[in-house]
């Protein structure tokens, strides 16, 4: 309980301070303006920018509570049906997800990337880490739609393609997930992609299967496959903890959702490129008519409304096209 109330203090600081700070730049921005002070009115915009992004964090941070809401978080994804077409925008939200990390101060640390045969990924998994990285990232979990003109395509025709997200927490040392050994079953296999030809000649790769409950778990980041091994134990129990973590949030009907088919119907947010410009989370009515952006890393709208809706049910919300 002291944990939380320093948090929530600490935030309520954060805000009166950045309160404060904000008046006294509108006042400066007043003078430069009167002076033509180009300078200075583009060091308090960078200003304000940075601002606008801290109390943005500190929203999120807000609606924060959950269990494991302070892990580090495992993100995972898998391509729908579509070939070639789909796990290129696999590749696009391994991208998209990392450029989120970064901007928002976390660490990316790849675990697992299986290219595709032309293009794209068949599969990809990532750990990121920091401060709540689970709780921001927990409601990104489901199927992501794109509609685009298709590269891939000779006869430029509009496709749509459909990829999932997983989200689950990185187990800590608090928390005991017992596994049966017997449960499991373990391949090995070469690992496939960049890495050179000692990677690609040894069976270093790993896949553990649990078998009572059918989760796959997969790493062939390191070349040695003891590491590697070690890797995917831990992306197991986090995967077996997440589902009796939704269990107790109520929330098990999203975990089964994630896990049915990659198509139509699943959907929680859809990238539409052509004939129109336009990002649109489907639970909360968030919109975006900056695509690239959105696609660049620029989450946190989408985050903050997923997460506010989880308590109160969020209104939809448009978000204004920076220039």
């Amino acid at each position: 309980m002291t944990e939380e109330r320093a948090r929530f203090e600490n935030i309520v600081t954060v805000w009166r301070d950045n309160k404060t700070k904000l008046a006294d730049h509108l006042e400066l921005a007043e003078l430069a303006e009167l002076e033509d002070d180009q300078h200075t009115q583009n060091a308090v915009i960078a200003d304000m920018t940075a601002m606008r992004d801290l109390l943005e964090e500190k929203e999120i941070e807000t609606l924060l509570s959950g269990e494991a809401d302070t892990n580090d978080a495992f993100l995972e994804i898998h391509p729908g049906a579509g070939g070639t077409e789909s796990q290129d925008w696999a590749q696009m939200l391994f991208r998209m997800y990392a450029r989120w990390a970064e901007a928002n101060n976390f660490k990316a640390e790849l675990i697992e990337q299986t290219p595709g045969e032309e293009a794209g990924l068949k599969s990809g998994v990532i750990l990121v880490k920091g401060g709540y990285a689970f709780g921001k990232l927990k409601t990104e979990s489901g199927v992501h739609r794109l509609v685009r003109i298709s590269p891939f395509d000779s006869n430029a025709r509009r496709h749509t393609s459909f990829a999932s997200v997983w989200v689950y927490p990185l187990v800590d040392n608090n928390i005991d997930i017992e596994i049966d050994p017997s449960d499991l079953r373990i391949d090995v296999y070469r690992a496939s992609g960049a890495g050179g030809q000692h990677v690609n000649t040894t069976e270093s790769a790993v896949r553990i299967t649990h078998m009572p409950t059918g989760v796959v778990v997969q790493c062939q980041n390191d070349r040695s496959q003891h590491k590697n091994k070690a890797a995917c134990m831990e992306m197991l129990k986090s995967r077996l903890y997440e589902v009796e973590l939704r269990k107790r949030e109520d929330a098990a009907q999203l975990t089964e959702d994630s896990k049915s088919e990659i198509g139509w119907g699943r959907q929680i947010r859809s990238y539409v490129l052509q004939p129109y410009r336009m990002v649109k989370d489907l639970r909360t009515g968030v919109t975006s008519h900056s695509p690239d952006d959105v696609l660049d890393g620029a989450l946190n709208p989408f985050i903050a409304a997923s997460l506010a809706q989880r308590i109160d049910g969020g209104a939809p919300v448009e978000i204004e096209d920076v220039d």
